[in-house]
């Protein structure tokens, strides 16, 4: 499932996030890759030990638990938190796909099911710097507003275009569903906000606290926690 999440953060919140990475140090993205993936990326990072880090990754999983639209799709268990990038000066990342499992502190591990990318500058501050998604479908190009997200499944072959002038902030995590078939992910989130829509409407009560209940027995069913 490929979707939007718009207004994660403000446009105040933005704005600090920018003052603040525009003074960072950042530091050369290939070393976060191995040896396959740092001849298709063309980037900068944020360091992995870096402070400023941590604290923006904090602000963005705390922006995250409080959007009931994100928190459908996903249905999150573990994050790897937030890191962050820069592309410019032709800057890329060619098609790939991102790591099965990672590593977090204290020796835990994530399965990767869900892949974020935050944007955080307007699309008009630079040309090029499209996400690409690669599914059955086809090929997807999304460029959001500032304060914007995508989610998708980490399974997809994706990249992120040539920068061709301006920069392209933006952060990036991964998330460990408790659901992690997006097929499932994908059947939940919709009947969801169906539920949602019924409950506004003038739907029988009684019949939206039945579906409401098929919704809890399939999570029930399917989620690993």
């Amino acid at each position: 499932m490929l979707l939007h999440i718009p207004n994660v953060l403000t446009p105040a919140q933005v704005a600090g996030f920018r003052a603040r990475l525009d003074a960072a140090q950042w530091t050369d993205g290939r070393q976060t890759v191995g040896h396959l993936g740092a001849q298709a990326k063309r980037n900068e990072q944020l360091p992995e030990d870096s402070p400023l880090r941590r604290e923006l990754g904090e602000t963005i999983l705390l922006a995250l638990a409080r959007h009931p639209l994100f928190f459908s799709a996903a249905l999150p268990l573990k994050y790897l938190p937030p890191r962050f990038n820069r592309y410019t000066g032709g800057g890329t990342y060619g098609f790939h796909v991102d790591g099965a499992v990672m590593n977090l502190s204290h020796g835990e591990q994530l399965r990767s099911d869900v892949s974020c990318t935050l944007f955080l500058n307007p699309p008009d501050e630079y040309e090029g710097g499209e996400l690409v998604i690669s599914d059955t479908y086809g090929e997807h190009a999304v460029k959001l507003p500032a304060g914007d997200l995508v989610l998708y499944p980490s399974s997809s072959l994706h990249q992120v275009t040539p920068v061709t002038r301006g920069a392209r902030l933006a952060s990036f995590f991964w998330v460990q569903s408790m659901v992690r078939d997006d097929a499932r992910r994908r059947l939940l989130f919709e009947m969801d906000t169906s539920i949602e829509t019924l409950r506004q409407g003038n739907a029988d009560a009684g019949a939206v606290l039945q579906l409401t209940g098929v919704y809890h027995n399939l999570l029930r069913q399917w989620a690993e926690v």
